[in-house]
Order: structure tokens, then sequence, then C-alpha cells
């Protein structure tokens, strides 16, 4: 089994930063992707970002590219979510998600464990 524990979600005003962590522990010996997903609220869960094992590759649904950026540390099982220039629009639950995989995906099928998620608000 994997746990995942994301931290750093908030209340923020429009134009604002967060970063997001994501700290995995548990069976986590071996290679395995990282991904992002969000929920607000009367909608579905949705892609955000992605990483690639080496962290050499990301991925990013439009909606948020050149205002998120994703990484991880993998010394420290963490993975993070550096958010800039939020809007109202990015309110949602964030979920890491994890994959064992080196390839991340942005189908939230393709992700064996989540986290319990993390609220973010963006005030107008």
């Amino acid at each position: 089994q994997v746990q995942l524990v994301e931290s750093g979600g908030g209340l923020v005003q429009a134009g604002g930063s967060l970063r997001l962590s994501c700290a995995a522990s548990g069976r986590i010996l071996g290679t395995y992707s990282m991904g992002w997903f969000r929920q607000a609220p009367g909608k579905e869960r949705e892609f955000v970002s992605s990483i690639r094992w080496s962290g050499g590759s990301t991925y990013y649904a439009d909606s948020v590219k050149g205002r998120f950026t994703i990484s991880r540390d993998n010394a420290k099982n963490t993975v993070y979510l550096q958010m800039n220039s939020l809007k109202p629009e990015d309110t949602a639950v964030y979920y890491c998600a994890h994959k064992w995989s080196y390839y991340s995906g942005s189908f939230s099928d393709e992700y064996d464990y989540w986290g319990q998620g993390t609220q973010v608000t963006v005030s107008s």
C-alpha cells in the first residue's frame, strides 16, 4: 500500500499563489509517476498535471499551462504543484495520485493510489 498526504491548500485572492505538496509513504520502492487532479463542486474530477519518474517530462492541462509548475523530489518522495496567477475557476479540491509506471498519464483510472485531497479556494 502507498499512502499520499497532500498539504498546502487554503484561501487566496485571485492573482495569488499557493504551493501544494504531496508526500508519499509506505511501499514506495520502485519507479512511479505522479499526477495532480482537481474536482470542483458539481463537476467531475479533471486532470491538472503529471510528472514522470525522472522528473524530466511534465504535462499540464491547457487551463493551467503557464501558471502551474509540477516538480518532484524523489529523495523526499514528495511532489509539488506551484500554482501562480490563481483564478476563481481554480477553486477545487486538489488530489495527488500515484501510478506504478515510469510514464505518467492524464486519466484518473491510470492511477493506483490517491490522497485525501486539499481544498484550494480562490476569491475574486
